[in-house]
């Protein structure tokens, strides 16, 4: 991976492909690596990006809060230092939430946005008040007890799940608290929507235990333009149990 210093943490990033310029951005609490057999999908048509969220993957974490919009601005000082001035972006889950602050902050610099298993609601009260109290229990234990409740949400497969797990737990404690933290705070992007004038991709699978696929309806309904593509049987886990599918949802950016 390549490493470079951006709004005083490192970012750390991978990038293949020739192409289309486009942005793979990962979800909680995970990182660049979900994304690995839907990017060799796409390695022929598409300038690819796979950032690590900072605090996760070989991002630097930080104790001090921030936002997601703080994780946006991360993704376009990465794209400055790379001399990409636009690019689509796919945002998985918590990517998603990174994706649409980045088309709100910087929407002459998005060519197309794809959401998989996301959605533009912010947190209920109650949602908020249980990623408060995980956060508190991962600072006190570690990341464990975040692997042992939302490993088997992502995938029904054992094989996935196997990963996922691995994956969850070799996050930095810190990374997976102020991601907690700033998902808490997101706003309500619902509204957005309507401004864009690019492409937008909807892809959810209809078994996601996580995220109800019923977000993506919702959002589809707000704009009619953009492409809904359900996935059935699939969990919160599609680039990682439907790469293909992924892949081909994608073009459409």
């Amino acid at each position: 991976m390549k490493n470079v210093l951006i709004n005083g943490i490192t970012v750390a990033y991978e990038r293949l492909g020739e192409g289309t310029p486009l942005m793979l951005i990962h979800g909680f609490p995970l990182d660049h690596t979900i994304w690995n057999e839907t990017a060799f999908l796409l390695k022929n048509d598409f300038d690819l990006l796979l950032p690590d969220l900072r605090g996760f993957g070989q991002s630097s974490a930080t104790d001090a809060p921030y936002t997601i919009p703080d994780m946006a601005d991360d993704l376009a000082g990465l794209l400055d230092r790379l001399g990409v001035e636009q690019i689509a972006l796919a945002g998985h889950s918590m990517g998603g939430y990174v994706a649409l602050a980045f088309a709100k902050k910087y929407p002459q610099r998005v060519s197309g946005i794809a959401l998989v298993a996301s959605q533009t609601i912010a947190d209920t009260l109650e949602r908020k008040e249980g990623r408060a109290k995980t956060a508190a229990l991962v600072a006190k234990n570690g990341v464990r007890i975040v692997a042992d409740s939302m490993t088997a949400k992502f995938s029904a497969h054992e094989n996935t799940q196997n990963l996922i797990r691995d994956l969850i737990n070799r996050q930095n404690k810190s990374g997976v608290t102020g991601a907690l933290k700033a998902m808490a705070e997101r706003e309500d992007l619902s509204s957005l929507l309507a401004s864009f004038n690019f492409h937008v991709v909807l892809v959810h699978g209809d078994a996601d235990d996580l995220i109800s696929v019923d977000r993506a309806r919702e959002a589809q309904a707000l704009l009619p333009s953009a492409r809904l593509i359900e996935l059935p049987n699939i969990g919160h886990a599609p680039m990682m149990d439907a790469a293909e599918k992924i892949a081909e949802a994608l073009t459409l950016l």
